[in-house]
């Protein structure tokens, strides 16, 4: 594999791009990304990037695709210049600002376990149902949860490891790593049950999923951070490397 800098930033936004077609079986290297999973969140359907497209042309795909959907428009350096400018002029309403956060693997201690946590990969179905209803509630996932479980189970690629933190023999934390086939390990669903926050449980998955991406080879994690999450991220070493704006449509 490729040293990587966590300022290259080209892996990691091909690391989201795969990341999300994953869920819909949805092509990450074309020219118009989009995907569509039909679960009810704006993060679960969306366009990932847009290159060398007349923008209104692109608009047009990505309304006719993703119709009957909550939907969002992901806007970074992976796509063309002046594309934020463009979808607003053409009705885009800017709904997040999401710093991208990267860290290099090799400088990270392994996780301290808090006190009566276990952490294992969630495997089989009962646990993936049980992972996926452990991160809904704190990453806002409403409406038909099953459809959710069912896209899990079938994500298209294998190398996702599904990180489930257990207290008490419930599963109250959750962190996905996608190792994908490149240089970059991204991590996703990074949440905590409200009754558990403060004890630590995130930062401990984290430093676990980093521990697996540097045992991998990988020298460089990335992730997308909410207001909630980035001062976890920023407390164990992850800098902001660039952002995401992203954009929605009214119907």
């Amino acid at each position: 594999m490729t040293t990587l800098s966590i300022h290259d930033l080209e892996p990691q936004l091909a690391a989201n791009r795969r990341f999300w077609c994953g869920w819909a079986g949805d092509r990450p290297d074309t020219d118009l990304t989009l995907y569509r999973t039909d679960v009810d969140h704006v993060l679960f359907n969306g366009v990932l990037r847009v290159c060398d497209q007349p923008l209104d042309q692109a608009v047009e795909k990505a309304k006719k695709h993703l119709a009957g959907t909550r939907w969002s428009w992901w806007v970074s350096a992976d796509s063309d210049e002046g594309t934020a400018d463009g979808l607003a002029a053409r009705g885009g309403e800017l709904i997040s600002d999401m710093p991208v956060m990267a860290i290099d693997v090799t400088t990270v201690r392994d996780a301290r376990m808090p006190e009566g946590l276990t952490i294992r990969p969630a495997a089989g179905d009962s646990e993936v149902h049980d992972y996926v209803y452990a991160y809904a509630g704190p990453l806002g996932l409403e409406g038909d949860l099953d459809l959710v479980v069912d896209r899990e189970l079938r994500f298209s690629y294998p190398d996702v490891i599904r990180l489930a933190g257990i207290v008490d023999g419930e599963t109250v934390g959750t962190c996905t790593v996608s190792l994908g086939t490149g240089d970059v390990g991204a991590l996703y669903c990074i949440a905590t049950d409200p009754a558990y926050r403060r004890r630590g449980i995130a930062t401990a998955l984290t430093r676990e999923a980093l521990r697996i991406i540097r045992e991998s080879g990988r020298r460089v994690a990335t992730l997308q951070a909410s207001s909630e999450g980035e001062p976890v991220y920023r407390n164990i070493g992850f800098e902001t490397v660039t952002r995401y704006r992203l954009f929605t449509f009214s119907e």
